[in-house]
Formats: C-alpha cells, structure tokens, sequence
C-alpha cells in the first residue's frame, strides 16, 4: 500500500508563495551496492556499513500516477500534480519525489494541506502551516544535525547524505557530525567542503560538524558558526581531557552537545563537567532513545542497547544540577538517510530491533542562515521532537523558551501546540517534576497556565499526540 509523506513550511505569511516536499511512499526494501552503471537510482558503492546495515529504500523506482491537492477554502495554488517522467534527487532517478511550488493562503491561522492519491483514493495530511497576518520576526525551522556517513560507522557519502537531507527528507537545516577520530585531516578538508558547498541561505542551511567519542568522557557533538574549523579527536593527546575540549570550543565560539546521556556504555557522567559558555544545548532525543529521565518515571522510550539507561545521567538530572540546557532532538543515524531513517528495519544487528524512530530538533530563528540558525541554537530557541514537526510555542511572561526570565510574583506561562494528530496530553515540568497535566486530544491548543516561583525554578512542557510520537520545549529559567 502507498503511504505520502507531505513536508509543508511551518510559518509562513498571508499571501506568501511556498513550496511543499512530496514524497510517495511504499514499504521500505534493501538496496544493494554497485560501483558501476545500476538500475535503481540510489545504488551506491557506500550502501553497506561494518555495522552489518545496508542501505534501504521507501519510495518506489518508478511511479506513473497523479495527486490531488486541496487546502481549503482560502488555499490558492495548484490542485493537481503528475509525477510521470519528472527528474527526483540523483542523476536519472525517476522515484516520485518532488517539490511543488506556489501554493499560499489568504486567511491567518493554522492550516494544513490534504493530499489525495488519484489511483487508490486514500488521503494524507501535512503537518501544520501556520500563517501569519504579516512578516514574522522569527520562523520554524527543522533540522537534523546528527549523521553518521561511511567513512566511520555509517552508510552513503557526505554528498549523498546532504542531498537526501535537503530532497527526500525535506530538512531545511543539516550537519554532519561523524566520528572525528576516523577522519584524516585530508578528509576533514573534503568535508568541511562539502557542508560549505551545499550550504544556500534561504534554502537549505549546512553547519559544520563533527563528533568527539569519548568512552570516558562522553559524546560530544562539536558545530562551528562559520565555514571552517579544526578538527578535534579524542584520540589526540592535545584534546583527550573534556577541559581540553572545552578550552578549544571556547577559542572557536564552537557549540558542545553531549548526546545519549543516560546510556551505561555511551553515557555522560554529570559529575565530570559542565562548561555553560558552549554547553548550551542537550541532545534528548535520538535513534537510542529518550534521555529525558528515567523508565520507571514515565518515559516510553528509554535506552535498551549497549547496556540500557543508568540512573543519575539523564537530562533532568542535569538540569537539577543547575545545567542550563535547551533541549533538540537529533538523528545519530547510520543507515544514510538523515530525517526519514529505517534502523529497526535492519536484518542485522539484532539490537536494531531496540532502537527507535530518530528525532529531529525544531529551530526558531530570525532567517535561514547560517549565523540566524548558529545564534537560534546558541540562544536555545529550540525542541526537541520524535521526528514529527509539531508546532510548539512556549513563552513566561513574553519570554521564549530557552530563556532567563527576572519576575517579580506569578508567572504566566503560555503555550501554544499544533499537529496534523491530535495531541493527547501536554504536561508542564516544573523542576523536574509534571506540575500540570491537560488532555486535549484536538489537533491545536493555545492554553495559560500560572504559577508562583522560587528563584532558580525551572521548566519545560512535554507533548504527546495520540500516537505516541512525542516533543519537549527548552526549558526556561526563573529568577526573582
């Protein structure tokens, strides 16, 4: 059966023109690797990992067929599309992969786009679009910045990677952050190279990034506001020690991301250092699982390979310590394919079976650049989500998530949700703890809730659709 998976802008204005990313779906199979001439469009010489993986596809080879496209009674744009004999992301591919342009709508509000396959009937929704009475002085972003390639432990190369980023998985902003101690210097050059050339403001924004993988100290992800920077591998004796790494981040104005904290045997122990200067982010999310907090606290997607989660290293603990946050989901994908992954899917490992849909972090920036994108990251003007774009709003007093705030007295919190499946239960976490539990279930709330703070309280509001699918906003800091 074929599936459509729609990808519309989160913000736009009345009357503003945008594209929408359509991709026509059907049951994932494996693709073999050739180096030579190949039949399927996606054959690659870096289709299959040391991880025992190989590379798969959801989209079918060819498809001859017509979609109708409806958006309501203020939509204008085109209604119909045909895929046959259309050009798709790699050279002499014909899958049904396309970005249709010019539609808009003449009303603000929350809107979504519904897509009817002509052939079989069945109808998909895009996630929401919401639009604005004029020019927003920030926009939603989507970004996975967490991708593995061949030249380690993962699948495709740094070109392929990027061009399914930007055409398949419809992402506006990406990196790479494979394992700087598998890399040459040469081959740092080539892929400071490749992020540089795919990197188009306006379009599709690329950071330069890298991973530094610490047995001892933890993963980190290390991305530079710029086009260059150097290459930093646990491996060397110059930068071994966190503080090492700390000190070089600081010299660039490079941002640090530890990722899967609560894990036994990948984890971050907290009680080996915090730097707030370039710690400004915390991967919560990712293939491996949610890092939120514990199991037996209500997480439904904890840690189950290499070892499982331990007590003490998720985030919540970080937070309870004074580690001052934002919070992002991300990929740490290996199977080549950022924003749209298929690891349970694998033959082999059997542990691939544990894993879970990869994340993927909303980003509130003023534009998409490169510097708007680094200084939204920088700020925490991000969320986490389990790979679905949620609209997620949530604001103390004025102030956007990720900030300080000084109050004087109560607090109003306001927040605002959106998603294409209704959201089954929002939760507000005040110190680590839920403080206020509403159960919507309908596809968009804007909701007040107040609260009286200490000086130093903490939170964070965490949303679950009815289908499990999850996001956290970055927390936001009180003081009196």
């Amino acid at each position: 059966m074929l599936s459509i998976f729609i990808a519309a802008p989160s913000t736009v204005k009345v009357g503003e023109r945008f594209p929408i990313g359509v991709k026509i779906c059907t049951h994932p199979y494996f693709v073999g690797a050739s180096c030579y001439m190949y039949s399927h469009p996606v054959k690659s010489p870096y289709n299959s990992s040391p991880r025992g993986i190989t590379y798969m596809d959801n989209v079918p080879t060819e498809w001859q067929g017509s979609i109708e496209i409806r958006g309501g009674e203020d939509y204008d744009g085109p209604e119909r599309f045909v895929f046959d004999g259309r050009t798709s992301p790699f050279p002499g591919d014909k899958r049904p992969i396309a970005r249709i342009e010019g539609l808009s709508f003449s009303k603000p509000g929350t809107k979504f786009i519904k897509i009817l396959e002509t052939k079989g009937g069945n109808t998909f929704i895009s996630n929401p679009i919401r639009v604005l009475p004029g020019e927003p002085e920030e926009q939603l972003f989507w970004a996975d910045l967490h991708c593995q390639t061949f030249f380690s432990d993962g699948l495709r190369c740094p070109e392929e990677l990027h061009r399914f980023a930007r055409d398949e998985a419809f992402l506006d902003v990406f990196a790479l952050s494979d394992h700087s101690e598998a890399l040459t210097d040469r081959q740092w050059d080539y892929f400071v190279a490749v992020t540089n050339d795919f990197n188009c403001p306006g379009r599709f924004v690329t950071l330069v990034g890298q991973e530094w993988t610490s047995g001892k100290w933890g993963h980190r992800n290390a991305y530079f506001p710029g086009n260059c920077g150097p290459i930093w591998r646990c491996s060397d004796p110059k930068f071994s020690d966190l503080e090492d790494l700390y000190a070089a981040a600081r010299e660039h104005g490079a941002l640090l991301i530890p990722h899967h904290s609560a894990n036994v045997e990948m984890g971050v122990d907290w009680d080996n250092g915090y730097d707030p200067e370039v710690e400004r982010l915390v991967e919560i999310y990712s293939i491996w699982g949610n890092s939120e907090r514990p199991a037996r606290e209500g997480n439904p997607r904890p840690i189950r390979v290499s070892g499982g989660e331990r007590d003490g290293r998720h985030v919540v603990d970080a937070l309870r310590r004074g580690y001052r946050f934002g919070i992002i989901g991300g990929g740490d994908i290996h199977d080549g394919r950022p924003g749209d992954e298929l690891h349970t899917l694998q033959r082999r490992p059997e542990s691939y079976r544990m894993l879970w849909r990869q994340g993927i972090a909303g980003i509130w920036a003023r534009e998409l650049t490169r510097e708007a994108i680094f200084e939204a990251l920088w700020n925490r003007r991000v969320f986490a989500t389990t790979n679905v774009r949620m609209f997620l709003k949530f604001s103390a007093d004025g102030s956007p998530m990720g900030s300080e705030v000084k109050v004087d007295g109560e607090v109003r919190f306001l927040l605002e949700v959106a998603s294409e499946v209704p959201i089954a239960r929002i939760d507000l976490v005040k110190n680590g703890d839920d403080l206020h539990t509403e159960y919507p279930n309908v596809r968009e709330v804007v909701c007040e809730l107040n609260d009286d703070p200490g000086d130093g309280d903490w939170y964070y509001v965490r949303v679950i659709r009815t289908d499990g699918e999850m996001a956290w906003s970055s927390p936001i800091w009180i003081k009196k």
